[in-house]
This record gives structure tokens, sequence and C-alpha cells, in this order.
């Protein structure tokens, strides 16, 4: 797999919540930490999600908000 995008962490699914249109992915990502990604239902289903499975988190961002109390 080649990709443009410069963070990729590999991870496994903690957990799927289908909706009705889409899909919240719970990854879990080295060191226990979580990244959740909102997703179609439709992709969900073609790329097979389910609890266990391990896939990659792919950011691609040009901007990083970062925000304080």
């Amino acid at each position: 797999m080649k990709l443009s995008a410069r963070n990729v962490l590999r991870g496994k699914v903690k957990a799927v919540n289908p909706g009705v249109v889409n899909t919240e992915v719970i990854i879990e990502v080295a060191g226990g930490a979580e990244i959740v990604s909102i997703i179609t239902k439709t992709s969900a289903d073609a790329l097979g999600l389910a609890a266990g499975k391990a896939v990659y988190a792919v950011i691609k961002a040009t901007n990083v908000m970062v925000a304080v109390d």
C-alpha cells in the first residue's frame, strides 16, 4: 500500500458502531490510545470491519487545531 498521507498508524478495531448512514469505528493504536473515525456504512461493510481486525488509521490534514482552557 502506498499513500501520500504522512500519518499512518497501525492498530486494531476496538469497536464498530453502525448507524443508518454512517459507522463509528474505534481503533486502538500502540500505547492504548484510541482514534475514532466516522465513515460511511457502505465503506465499513466493504472493508469488513469488525472488532479485533488489524487496520491502519490514515490521517491526512493540512491543519491541526490546538486549544487550551
